[in-house]
Formats: structure tokens, C-alpha cells, sequence
């Protein structure tokens, strides 16, 4: 299923506090059915929610033109949120890969928040995967097993345990087993 993230906020259930955050999920249009024998020589499901579309591998008993709503998760179901992290910008190594730093102890003026040596003497070059500064976040990440808290077909907004990765208004997959 498709949705877009509306935001944070928390549930109290008995004598604790559950953050959640509220996704915006459906209703999703079957827009397209491809099957294995036909031209396409693959089975899958195009679904389309507002502007966003959507292409899922495998086989499906949905046809062309069916609607897919919050009412296929309950209470307490798991599932697989993936959507595109914030982006952050240019990042130093210390806020990107979390390094410590240098010490504050003679000789170590204007270097606090440096990265250190790079290279190597043999083979004479930076080595790559070497963590250095650069562009952080917008990401595509995937968090499984969050549950389902809340669920609210009147208005199609499902409340999921935890923090979902992206600002408000990302576009979000969501995978169960129900669908």
C-alpha cells in the first residue's frame, strides 16, 4: 500500500505513552495488472495514489481498476515501512559518521573537528569507502516489524509505532501480510 506521512505524535494507552506517527494511507488504485505470458513477461501490481505511482513485483489476485483502503490492517499488525530520509545537506565527518574528534591538548589548534589523515603510504591514494565529508541524508530506508497502533478507515490514517523516516508529506510504501 501507498501513503504519505502526515506527521508525529503519541497515544497513551494505560500508564504509558507510545510515539506514533500518522500515515496517510489510500486509497491506492490498481492501475495496472502485468502478467508473465503477456508482453510484459513479468508478473506485477501498479498502484497509484495521488500522483505517486507505485510498481510491486509478484503475483496478485487484485484486478485492474479495485481499491485498496486501511481496513486491510487491524490492531497490532507488523509491518514494513521504506520512504526517503531527510536530507541534511554537506555534513562534516564528525555529524556524518559520528567521529570523535581531536583532543583539546597542546598543539591542536583549529583541528578539534577535523577529520585526521586520509591516505596511506602504500598504495598512495585514498582507499575507496574511506568516511570523509559530504552530502548526508535523503536516503531511502526501510524499518520492519513496526506495529500498527490505531487504525481509522473513516479517514484513511493508520497511527504506526515509532518514527517513520522522511519530512511531512513523503511518500511512503507500506507492506504487510494482509495485502
Amino acid at each position: 500500500m501507498l501513503g504519505k506521512k502526515i506527521g508525529m505524535t503519541q497515544v497513551f494507552d494505560q500508564d504509558q505513552v507510545i510515539p506514533v506517527t500518522l500515515v496517510e494511507a489510500g486509497p491506492c488504485l490498481v492501475s495496472k495488472i502485468k502478467k508473465k505470458d503477456s508482453k510484459d513477461n513479468y508478473d506485477a501490481v501498479q498502484l497509484k495514489f495521488e500522483k505517486f505511482i507505485k510498481e510491486f513485483r509478484g503475483n496478485s489476485e487484485l484486478k485492474e481498476g479495485d481499491e485498496l483502503k486501511v481496513d486491510v490492517f487491524q490492531l497490532g499488525d507488523k509491518v514494513k515501512v521504506s520512504g526517503v530520509s531527510k536530507g541534511k545537506g554537506f555534513a562534516g565527518a564528525m555529524k556524518r559518521w559520528n567521529f570523535k574528534g581531536k583532543s583539546a591538548s597542546h598543539g591542536v589548534k583549529h583541528e578539534h573537528r577535523t577529520l585526521g589523515s586520509v591516505g596511506c603510504r602504500f598504495p598512495q591514494r585514498v582507499i575507496k569507502g574511506r568516511k570523509m565529508p559530504g552530502r548526508m541524508g535523503f536516503d531511502r530506508v526501510s524499518l520492519k516489524n513496526l506495529e500498527i497502533v490505531k487504525v481509522d478507515p473513516e479517514k484513511n490514517i493508520l497511527a504506526i509505532k515509532g518514527a517513520i523516516p522522511g519530512k511531512r508529506g513523503t511518500f511512503l510504501e507500506i507492506y504487510g501480510k494482509n495485502i
